[in-house]
């Protein structure tokens, strides 16, 4: 930006320089004239007191607010601003700082809240992700049974997705037996199983699992409780066990009335608590409304953590609804549900889908009963709940799924304006974010090519 520019009206940087100047004036003349003068009555001393605190708290009130002027223009592409990424790396750790980005927690479970983490994970190294242990179907519900561990799918998926590894060892996690007495178990459920044989708790388990594949952040369970879901449908019929409860309703014919978890009095980890109370942000979802963000605000510990947590409390809201548990359910519909597990205020502002579905894939999910959430923003605003909106749809095998970088994107622009603009201290976290999303947009036209 030229010199010149900064002329113009509007820019709102003239204001706080000429503040700063009349600082620097006052304070000139306080000690000026403290040292002219050979005697000095109370009033005197009490007049240059007086000066030189003014020209204080003028010079910060300039330094502070200009610097919120410089960055919202940085932000709107008025001043081009480069940091170069080596640099930055060099300068935070000569400073001894280690600043990857803000503190966020991610609650919920099942495959929306890893395909969440894979993009988060590239702006920031810390994420905790608090996941439910109430799976009890699949692979994960034989383990479960057999060897009386917690389920492990939800906490193998989020950890891969926070994983540096090859790709090669990926797959061979994700790999499932297709035949024998192993068939439809999973390769990563059988080794978190082998961790947890050797180690004192599950807990420790998942932290070693972690360890070995280079996690970036924290995987922890809710709750090292044998957690069991359950629900009470409209019709009264109590169904037991979080596989059940959408067939239940389902075939029932009767919505979900309210969920509940045994033992009811489940204690949190400690450490999901501590990182809560700790949090930038905390992001719930996306996923299965009842059987995978709810189950964790029903841990008592953590609907209580996240009623009393400062952070920027955001909600991923699904793009489709899922029959047996959210039919015809809106975005409001979703909010409320969660208020009504997890008490009011755990929400800030709900992340929605604005991108438009095919006709034809709306049809086939059509026969499913499911359909594209509906955005009733007033409704939302009533509830004293902000709309982030976004284009995040990637269709994969012919389903609706979350865009990864997309989403992650979203989310860290959003945590940038509604949390880390108006805090002094988190300015070098600011600065990163927008040094990383920069960079992710340019590589994304390279990702293209390449699938």
């Amino acid at each position: 930006m030229k010199f010149i520019e900064w002329l113009k009206p509007g820019i709102k940087v003239k204001r706080w320089i000429m503040l700063g100047v009349l600082g620097v004036l006052l304070i000139t003349f306080g000690i000026i004239e403290f040292f002219r003068n050979h005697w000095y009555s109370s009033y005197y001393v009490a007049f240059w007191v007086f000066l030189l605190l003014a020209g204080c708290f003028v010079m910060y009130m300039s330094v502070t607010q200009g610097m919120k002027s410089i960055i919202t223009l940085i932000n709107k592409g008025y001043l081009n601003v480069s940091l170069d990424s080596k640099r930055l790396g060099n300068l935070i750790y000569e400073k001894r700082l280690l600043v990857k980005g803000p503190k966020i927690v991610a609650i919920g479970g099942g495959t929306g809240l890893s395909t969440m983490l894979r993009g988060l994970k590239y702006y920031t190294s810390n994420i905790t992700a608090i996941v439910t242990v109430a799976d009890d179907g699949g692979g994960s519900g034989d383990l479960r049974e057999d060897l009386g561990i917690l389920p492990p799918g939800d906490i193998r998926n989020c950890i891969l997705a926070l994983s540096d590894t090859e790709p090669l060892m990926e797959e061979l996690l994700q790999y499932r037996f297709s035949d024998g007495r192993l068939k439809n178990q999973s390769f990563g459920n059988l080794f978190l199983a082998a961790m947890d044989g050797i180690s004192s708790t599950f807990e420790e388990a998942v932290q070693k699992m972690s360890s070995v594949l280079a996690v970036t952040g924290k995987v922890i369970p809710v709750t090292l409780d044998n957690m069991v879901l359950k629900a009470k449908l409209k019709n009264g019929m109590i169904v037991e066990g979080e596989s059940n409860i959408p067939e239940a309703a389902v075939e029932y014919k009767s919505p979900i009335e309210k969920v509940f978890i045994e033992p009811e009095n489940a204690k949190a980890l400690k450490e999901a608590v501590q990182a809560i109370r700790e949090a930038d942000a905390i992001i719930l979802g996306p996923g299965s409304l009842y059987t995978s963000v709810i189950p964790n605000l029903l841990v008592k510990d953590i609907s209580t953590a996240l009623q009393r947590s400062r952070a920027l409390k955001l909600y991923i809201c699904n793009i489709m609804t899922q029959p047996g548990e959210t039919d015809n359910f809106t975005v409001s519909d979703h909010i409320k549900t969660i208020f009504k597990h997890g008490g009011p205020g755990i929400i800030d502002y709900a992340v929605v889908n604005t991108q438009e579905i095919d006709e034809e894939l709306i049809s086939k999910y059509s026969e499913s009963t499911s359909e594209p959430v509906k955005v009733d923003d007033q409704k939302v605003k009533e509830m004293g709940v902000g709309i982030v909106t976004g284009r995040f749809v990637k269709i994969r095998s012919g389903y609706v799924r979350h865009n990864s970088p997309r989403l992650a994107s979203i989310l860290v622009k959003t945590i940038m304006s509604k949390k880390l603009f108006y805090d002094r201290k988190k300015i070098i976290e600011y600065f990163y974010l927008s040094e990383r999303l920069k960079q992710n947009k340019s590589e994304r036209p390279k990702e293209k090519k390449k699938e």
